[in-house]
C-alpha cells in the first residue's frame, strides 16, 4: 500500500514538472529566438536610419539601443508570460515606474528632446561661431544633453541644449558672405565729396572685398555734432573680422592725411572772475 501512494506521488510530480518543463523551455526558446529577432530588426532600422541624408552618427546609437531596449523588454515579457507569470502587473509597475522617472528626469528629458532637434535640423555644426543662450563661441561638440562651446578667449562652455533651443540661435558662419558695417561722423566744416571720394578708395584699394557685391558710402545723418557716414561692404565670412579692423584703421590713417577730422565730445569751461 505505502509503495503504492509512493508511485503515485511520483506520478502526480512528474505530471505536474512535465508541464512546468516544457513552459521553461518554450520561455528559454522565445527569449533565445526573441533576442536574435530583436537584434535583426535593429540592425535593419540602423542601416535604413543610416541612408538617411544628415542623419548623425550619434543619434543614430543612441536610437539603436533605445529600439533594441524595447524590443528585449517585449521579448522578456512574451517570455515571462510562458512561464504564466502574470505580465500585466509587470506594465502597470512599468507605467508607473515611468512616469516617476519622466518627472524626475524632466529637465533632462527637455535637453534630450532638443538635442535631437540640434542633430536632426542642424542649425549649426561643429566648427561654427554661433551665439547660443548668452554664450558666443566656436562649437566644439554636439551631444545629446549638451553642446560644448569655446569662446574666444578659449573658455570651455557646457551649455544645456534645452537653453540653446528654447532662445534665439545665430549662427554667424551660416553664409559664406557677410556685410561689414561702419559707421563714420566728419565734422560739419569738412568737405562731403571728398569724404565719399576717401571712403570709396580706401574700399576699392582692399582686395579682400567683394566688389560685384556693390559697395555703398552715404550719408545717413545730420547729427548734433557730426555728418555721419554709413559704409558697407561685402566679404567672405573668414574674412570679416579682418576687414573691419584694417577698414576702421585706414579710415582714420586717410582721414589724417587728408585733413579731414572725426568729432569727438568736448566741454568748454567759462571761467568768470567778479571783482
Amino acid at each position: 500500500m505505502e509503495e503504492y501512494l509512493n508511485a503515485e506521488r511520483i506520478n502526480a510530480l512528474v505530471d505536474m514538472a512535465i508541464p512546468i518543463g516544457i513552459n521553461i523551455l518554450v520561455a528559454i526558446a522565445v527569449f533565445v529566438i526573441g533576442k536574435w529577432i530583436a537584434r535583426k530588426i535593429t540592425d535593419i532600422i540602423v542601416v535604413l536610419l543610416n541612408k538617411v541624408k544628415g542623419m548623425d552618427e550619434t543619434l543614430v546609437r543612441f536610437l539603436e539601443n533605445i529600439i533594441y531596449y524595447i524590443l528585449m523588454m517585449v521579448v522578456v515579457l512574451t517570455a515571462l508570460s510562458k512561464l504564466g507569470v502574470e505580465t500585466t502587473s509587470f506594465f502597470a509597475i512599468l507605467g508607473a515606474a515611468g512616469l516617476a522617472i519622466g518627472l524626475a528626469l524632466k529637465d533632462s528629458l527637455g535637453n534630450f528632446a532638443s538635442g535631437v532637434m540640434l542633430i536632426m535640423f542642424k542649425p549649426f555644426k561643429l566648427g561654427d561661431f554661433v551665439t547660443v543662450a548668452g554664450v558666443s563661441g566656436t562649437v566644439k561638440e554636439i551631444s545629446i544633453f549638451s553642446s560644448v562651446i569655446i569662446t574666444g578667449d578659449n573658455q570651455k562652455m557646457i551649455v544645456p541644449n534645452g537653453a540653446i533651443t528654447s532662445g534665439t540661435i545665430v549662427n554667424v558662419n551660416a553664409n559664406p558672405t557677410r556685410r561689414v558695417d561702419l559707421l563714420v561722423g566728419i565734422g560739419y566744416d569738412d568737405d562731403i565729396k571728398k569724404t565719399k571720394d576717401v571712403l570709396t578708395n580706401i574700399l576699392e584699394s582692399d582686395d579682400r572685398i567683394i566688389h560685384n557685391k556693390g559697395l555703398t558710402v552715404a550719408v545717413s545723418e545730420l547729427a548734433d555734432s557730426s555728418v555721419n557716414f554709413v559704409v558697407r561692404a561685402w566679404v567672405n565670412t573668414p574674412d570679416y573680422w579682418a576687414v573691419k579692423f584694417d577698414l576702421t584703421e585706414q579710415v582714420k590713417l586717410r582721414f589724417d592725411k587728408e585733413g579731414i577730422s572725426i568729432p569727438y565730445p568736448q566741454q568748454d569751461v567759462h571761467h568768470h572772475n567778479q571783482a
